[in-house]
């Protein structure tokens, strides 16, 4: 889904919303968490849920992912988000970080979740995800040319380059701090800053090198590796929670003697 930038979501995922049961945490990403939403931009909400534990030992899987419209949301299955966030996927690792007022959804497991947020983090990892997708989103701006094209290409154009521009500063203050702030500073600035991209796509480049500078040479407060043994543990809490006892097979149980 394109509003959910670099969550991997199959095809066969999207469709409209459909009623997902054990929702442990939900909330407002994309543009109107940053502060960058226009009159007529979507409304995004991310989140995560729980699969029954019994229908992960089956045959046939459950869905990692729900995507659906009307609303526009997102929902990994815990593992799913466990591994996109130690991944230092951006848009997992924004969930746990958002202001209070922005969540929809929020549990006790939910809860539990943000308080181990930082155990996620590791430097390699958040350097190589948000420098990486910015630069992804230069790639993109550079196929466009010198900015000669369709006035519904240049508006997707200027939103990729602020989406750009905010990856690498959330990216260096991840990185340097340990923690990261959703809403962006100066969101006129941003918007500035697309549409003169969108004009010259490679007026995003000396920001780019500029960020690739900051991050190789500037200090970070993220250890080498996340740490994984409190993230195994609390998913293993969910496990726990969505045990249904009375999936138990028959012979699970003692039968009468004939």
């Amino acid at each position: 889904m394109a509003r959910q930038d670099n969550v991997p979501v199959s095809r066969s995922e999207r469709r409209p919303t459909v009623t997902v049961t054990h929702v442990l945490l939900s909330g407002i990403v994309g543009s109107t968490a940053y502060g960058l939403a226009h009159e007529g931009s979507d409304i995004d909400r991310l989140g995560l849920f729980a699969a029954p534990t019994a229908e992960l030992h089956g045959l046939r899987r459950p869905k990692e992912s729900h995507v659906g419209t009307a609303p526009d949301r997102t929902l990994h299955e815990a593992a799913k988000w466990c591994r996109l966030a130690l991944s230092g996927n951006p848009t997992a690792t924004e969930l746990v970080w958002l202001p209070d007022d922005l969540y929809e959804v929020r549990t006790p497991l939910g809860d539990e979740l943000i308080g181990i947020r930082g155990a996620f983090l590791s430097a390699r990892r958040v350097r190589d995800a948000y420098l990486g997708y910015a630069t992804q989103q230069f790639r993109r701006l550079e196929a466009r040319g010198d900015g000669s094209f369709s006035a519904d290409t240049r508006k997707r154009t200027a939103k990729h380059a602020r989406h750009l521009k905010r990856l690498c500063a959330q990216g260096l203050e991840l990185y340097t701090t340990g923690r990261l702030t959703i809403r962006v500073e100066d969101p006129e600035g941003y918007h500035a800053f697309g549409e003169r991209v969108a004009a010259d796509p490679s007026a995003a480049l000396p920001l780019l090198e500029q960020y690739g500078t900051a991050f190789d040479t500037g200090p970070t407060a993220l250890p080498e590796e996340p740490d994984e043994a409190p993230v195994e543990a609390w998913l293993r809490r969910v496990r726990a929670a969505f045990y249904a006892e009375d999936v138990r097979q028959p012979w699970g149980r003692s039968s009468p003697r004939s």
